[in-house]
């Protein structure tokens, strides 16, 4: 086996090396559950360091193409893991349905505008279209143009934040690429990059978005290709990137020319904070996506993915292989959407109804002792002394909650739950009574902080 792996490796790095045993596994000829060669016998074979080997490994591992056992050794990983290892099924109350769940992070529907106005209006099918036109409607695009927050090389519209995502990921991408994400993160983010294989670095944030401090030391230390975060109403605390910071975190990222920026945009038109992006300074640079789900509607499934045109490109080339396009129907919605008063203006009403819903359990909380913060969004991001005890005490209320673990790269000092305050529209006292027994208990449980984040992330 020794000489099937180092025969089968060309490039020598620690990316090569897993890009070469990431082959063999996907053709079968190192077959689930056969034993790996160690460390030392595998570096001494190619002339190269352990700890190059010991690199490629760990890759291979975030990727769940190996697994270790200990000292029995390192193994070739069994079928893909189960869905229940996904950090996006940790995050709901699972099999149990609670009076009260706010574990979803999903929108109130109330506060949708009304879409009956709209579907009239472009019910004639004049948005219909053929396999021929435009990917993207030419009015929703000038429309989005003139929206953007720098002025993007290209544009396109995909099925959804998470959509473009995995299309961008897919086309900048490779085995075992360093990549940099806030810490905590989007959970489901976390998967994808894991699914990709990418090697996932995070980087501490503060009250206006990455620490600067922390990105530049990283950039040193792990020279990554692509850094992705979310610039307003950041999932899950809430936090918002001031305009200073992002100018701040462009002059570092000139350190690193080659980094591609990543920016979802996921709350949009409900965020309070103005729009912000890295990509003012470094527009050559930097691919935005702006979604509208949580906004205007979910199952519109319709984001904006702008930037330069070698990746927008590429993402708008490999779709023709697949969808085509999104739906120019659910554009048409969307155009009417942005363009109409009515829309706008409840919109507008559903933004303001958010910032109260979140200033007023953020205030309960605060007056009971509880540390949280909810700056954006409709995310509130709690600090409890144990997170599984914290999720059981309020699941006795009947309150279903988020586990904080399956946001975080590596753990943080404490622990947290993710709570919905965008679905809490009165109450707040008697929610935040509830919330606070969670909060402020004393005793921390045996459960395992963490839970979700592979070995080896840093």
């Amino acid at each position: 086996m020794l000489t099937l792996i180092t025969g089968a490796v060309q490039d020598r790095s620690a990316r090569g090396i897993a890009a070469a045993v990431s082959r063999l596994i996907t053709a079968g000829r190192l077959p689930a559950g056969i034993r790996l060669p160690t460390v030392r016998s595998v570096a001494g074979e190619l002339g190269v360091s352990p700890t190059t080997v010991s690199e490629a490994w760990r890759s291979l591992i975030h990727a769940g193409a190996i697994q270790t056992r200990g000292r029995s050794g390192t193994y070739v990983s069994g079928p893909l893991p189960p869905r229940e290892r996904l950090r996006y099924t940790q995050l709901g109350s699972g099999h149990v349905t609670l009076p009260r769940d706010l574990s979803t992070g999903v929108p109130d529907p109330a506060l949708l505008p009304d879409l009956s106005e709209s579907l009239h209006r472009i019910g004639d099918g004049r948005w219909a279209g053929s396999y021929l036109d435009a990917p993207v409607l030419p009015e929703l695009e000038a429309l989005l143009r003139r929206r953007w927050p720098f002025p993007p090389e290209r544009l396109t519209v995909v099925d959804g934040a998470m959509d473009a995502l995995d299309r961008i990921a897919g086309a900048t991408l490779r085995f075992g690429d360093h990549v940099l994400v806030e810490n905590p993160a989007f959970a489901p983010l976390l998967d994808l990059l894991q699914a990709v294989g990418a090697t996932v670095i995070g980087v501490p944030m503060d009250d206006e978005g990455l620490d600067p401090v922390a990105l530049r030391q990283m950039l040193r230390d792990y020279r990554p290709v692509a850094l992705f975060l979310q610039p307003r109403a950041q999932n899950p605390t809430g936090t918002s990137m001031s305009q200073a910071r992002a100018l701040a975190l462009a002059d570092i990222l000139l350190e690193v020319p080659n980094l591609l920026v990543v920016e979802d945009d996921h709350a949009g038109d409900i965020a309070s904070a103005p729009p912000v992006s890295i990509g003012r300074h470094l527009g050559d640079r930097t691919v935005h996506v702006s979604s509208f789900s949580k906004s205007h509607g979910p199952d519109l499934r319709l984001a904006a993915i702008g930037g330069p045109a070698h990746v927008v490109d590429a993402v708008a080339d490999r779709r023709l292989l697949g969808p085509g396009w999104s739906s120019r129907l659910l554009q048409g919605v969307l155009l009417d959407l942005l363009t109409d008063s009515g829309a706008i203006d409840q919109v507008a009403a559903a933004r303001a109804a958010y910032a109260a819903r979140r200033a007023a359990l953020l205030a309960a909380l605060h007056a009971r002792g509880v540390t949280a913060t909810a700056a954006d969004g409709i995310n509130l991001w709690m600090t409890v002394p144990d997170q599984q005890n914290a999720l059981v005490v309020l699941a006795a209320c009947g309150v279903a909650a988020a586990p904080g673990a399956p946001f975080c790269v590596t753990p943080l000092s404490d622990d947290h739950l993710r709570i919905t305050a965008g679905l809490v529209s009165g109450g707040y006292d008697e929610l935040a009574d509830v919330l606070a027994s969670a909060a402020l208990g004393n005793s921390r449980g045996s459960g395992r902080r963490g839970l979700g984040h592979p070995h080896g992330w840093r």
